[in-house]
Formats: C-alpha cells, sequence, structure tokens
C-alpha cells in the first residue's frame, strides 16, 4: 500500500510518500479502504520526535482516518452494527496517513449521513478530544461559559459549536481567542459569542468584562505555560481549566492560593495513550449526542484546505504556519 513515512525527526520535508505491506486486522480491529486522513498537531509533533506512538502503534503518522471497510470479523462487525462496504471514520493511535488502516472497531463511526469522506475524516481526533475534555473532564454545563485558547484550531471550532450545540437553546455561552481580526470572526461565524483577538487584546480583561466579572466557568488551553497563570485570573468561583496541550511551554507559574480560596481545579489529558475501552466510552457518547446534530446540520466540519495525500509535508507546513482555520485533510483518491 501507499503510505506517508517520516525519513528521520525534523521538518515537513521528512515526510515522504513510499510503500508498506498492507495491515492485518487483528482481534477487535476492521480494515479500511482510507480515502481522507486528517492532519492534527499531534502529528507534526511525532514528526519532530516529541510525540512517540504508543506501544504496539504503527509508526505511521495519522490519528484519523474515513474511508470503506474492506475486512474484519464478520460477527465482530455485525456486533457493531458495520459490514463490509459501510462508510466509516475512525480514531486510531497511528497508521492513519496511508492507504490501508486497521482500525478498533469499537473507535469507529459511521459517516454522519449528508458528508464527504473528506468532512468525516476531519471528526474523530478534535470530536474525541473535546468531548472527553470540555464535558468529561471540564464538566461544562447548559449556561456555563467557555473560554476556548486558539478558536480557529481545528479544537477550536470542534469546541465552539458542540458548547453551542450539545444543549440545545441553554448552550453554553462561548469566548474565544484568536490571532487576527479575521479568526475571530470566522469563530464568531461559527456561533462564539465573543471573539478576543489575543495580539492586540488583554483576554483577562476581556473576558472578566464579557461575563460581568464573574469569569469563565471552564477554560480550553491549548497553550499551557504562562497562559495558566493568567487563566486563573479569569476563572470562575468553582472554575475548571483543562490543559490539551503545552505550546507555551511546561512551566506555569500562579498563585495557587487562589485555588484554594476559589475552589479551582486545574486539570489535563492526552488522548492517544488511553486504553481501548476509555476511547469507546467517548464513541459511544459521539454516535448518541452528536453525530444527530451533524446529520441535522448543527455541527459542521471546518475545512480549511485539502492536499493530496503525496503533499502532506506541505499539509503540515501549513499547520505549522498557523494560517488555517478549522480542519487540514489529505486525500487519498488520487495519483
Amino acid at each position: 500500500m501507499r503510505a506517508i513515512a517520516m525519513t528521520a525527526f525534523g521538518g515537513p520535508e521528512v515526510l515522504v510518500e513510499t510503500t508498506r505491506p498492507d495491515p492485518v486486522p487483528a482481534a477487535g480491529e476492521l480494515l479500511v479502504r482510507v480515502t481522507a486522513s486528517g492532519i492534527n498537531r499531534p502529528d507534526v509533533l511525532q514528526r519532530k520526535g516529541a510525540y512517540a506512538p504508543p506501544p504496539g502503534a504503527s509508526d505511521l503518522p495519522g490519528l484519523e482516518i474515513a474511508g470503506t471497510i474492506i475486512g474484519g470479523d464478520a460477527a465482530e462487525l455485525d456486533a457493531a452494527g458495520f459490514k463490509l462496504g459501510d462508510r466509516v471514520c475512525a480514531l486510531v493511535a497511528g497508521g492513519g496517513y496511508a492507504e490501508l488502516c486497521a482500525a478498533p472497531i469499537a473507535q469507529c463511526l459511521p459517516v454522519p449521513a449528508g458528508l464527504s469522506d473528506i468532512e468525516a475524516a476531519s471528526l474523530p481526533e478534535t470530536f474525541f478530544t473535546v468531548w472527553s475534555n470540555v464535558f468529561d473532564r471540564g464538566r461544562l454545563q447548559a449556561g456555563e461559559t467557555l473560554l476556548v485558547q486558539g478558536g480557529s484550531s481545528g479544537i477550536g471550532v470542534t469546541a465552539i459549536q458542540l458548547a453551542k450545540a450539545v444543549f440545545g437553546k441553554d448552550g453554553a455561552v462561548v469566548i474565544v481567542t484568536a490571532g487576527s481580526d479575521e479568526k475571530v470572526a470566522a469563530c464568531v461565524a461559527l456561533g462564539a459569542d465573543v471573539g478576543i483577538n489575543y495580539k492586540t487584546q488583554d483576554f483577562v480583561a476581556e473576558v472578566k468584562a464579557a461575563t460581568g466579572g464573574k469569569g469563565a466557568d471552564v477554560v480550553l488551553d491549548m497553550v499551557a505555560g504562562d497562559y495558566v497563570a493568567r487563566e486563573v485570573q479569569c476563572l470562575a468561583d468553582d472554575g475548571r481549566i483543562v490543559i490539551i496541550a503545552v505550546q507555551g511551554g511546561l512551566n506555569s507559574g500562579f498563585n495557587a492560593g487562589e485555588l484554594l480560596r476559589r475552589r479551582l481545579l486545574i486539570t489535563g489529558s492526552t488522548l492517544r495513550p488511553r486504553p481501548l475501552a476509555f476511547k469507546a466510552a467517548i464513541a459511544a457518547k459521539l454516535r448518541a449526542t452528536v453525530w444527530p446534530l451533524i446529520e441535522a446540520g448543527q455541527i459542521k466540519p471546518v475545512i480549511h484546505s485539502v492536499f493530496p495525500a503525496a503533499q502532506a509535508a506541505q499539509a503540515h507546513a501549513l499547520m505549522e504556519s498557523g494560517e488555517h482555520v478549522g480542519k487540514i485533510v489529505l486525500d487519498w483518491t488520487g495519483a
């Protein structure tokens, strides 16, 4: 099969097209003929040598795919409500940048009605991540205020839409930060109530002003570093900060006394190394709660760019530039 591998750790140029043996699905897995692969920030970190695949996972990058089921145990497929020929999207621990991918059946979801495979491939990594961290770990409730750092990222556009749609008419209030007025406008168009250009505005002051001094109930943080101390300042009493990436650095100096006095919680997680049962539970929640909202058009994939799979290096360069809004996807259907 065709695949995109890394010749070494380094810049986007280390991503090259190669040929690999076809994967063989193990018990509990199905085989997908991949038509599209989503690009995510962890793929960039893996390429740089900063995020190794879990033991037993493919060394090929790629955490989300969409395509057609072409293999798997008939009884296992039937038990999960699938059959050969079904279109699915899946969260995988690696190996997504390839024409064929073995995926855990429990981490597969049907392609929502009305969506293309390109659109479906943009869903799993960000939707699993946002659900796990905003709703499960962050315990966002109807009517609360969510602050999303990096609202124009793939994670950000997903968090905006889920927070507004999951609770129906009682959706959360969503405040986002982004790095340009154009990105702020794009976030507002997706449903964000307040957009903050972090390069020209103080997000602490803006969050306080937007909430009448109360602060945000939940913060989804992809930056960490010195952002954490500032997030503590704009957090409501009993508020929660959920850290899912450390693009701003590992060290975060903050006033621990504030945590005590105002009963604040700072937590975080990574998804890739979590066990199958954990991810399967998220998949079940997404299928029951979020997939109907997608099929009803209340939540829509946000695709910034689609690259032929052979241009994975260019796709990574775009992601690192930070110029995109939403997701970047590789297309395997061409030459």
